[in-house]
């Protein structure tokens, strides 16, 4: 094998790997389907902690879902397994090694935060009508993913 050619393996096995198949061929193309945004590839696979990684894909997830809403509906994560419920997603976050975190308001219009360990993460994405006293839905996913793109400039 020349040199080259291990230089592609390994940078090949540097970046995540997903795949996704749907049963209408003119699907949307999903997170697993899409290149990667600079940001999340700038980093080798290894050097990344489990939340980090888990960060950055749920990023790609909620901008995915965010796109196909039309302008009456916002995202909101329905939390599994944890009594939680309902949480119209304001912000996310993740500390280090294993940690992501959830901000936001309940259907009841309580602030709240969900903080989960990536082994016990398990979302569920959901569609929402706004508020009807807000004239815009605030696209949170597309405000996540600048901020990978913006991390991907300094190479």
């Amino acid at each position: 094998m020349a040199v080259d050619d291990k230089a592609e393996l390994t940078s090949q096995k540097d970046e995540p790997c997903g795949r996704a198949v749907h049963a209408d061929p003119d699907a949307r193309p999903t997170p697993e389907q899409e290149p990667l945004p600079k940001g999340i590839s700038r980093k080798p696979q290894g050097d990344k902690s489990a939340a980090e990684w888990a960060w950055e894909r749920l990023i790609l997830y909620i901008r995915n879902f965010e796109a196909q809403l039309d302008q009456e509906h916002e995202i909101a994560i329905g939390v599994t397994d944890s009594g939680a419920g309902l949480l119209r997603i304001e912000g996310m976050g993740y500390f280090d090694p294993d940690i992501v975190t959830f901000y936001g308001i309940d259907p009841s219009g309580a602030r709240s935060q969900l903080i989960q360990h990536v082994t016990q993460l398990n979302v569920a994405l959901r569609a929402i009508a706004k508020p009807g006293s807000q004239p815009e839905p605030r696209r949170i996913g597309f405000r996540l993913a600048e901020e990978l793109e913006d991390a991907g400039k300094d190479d």
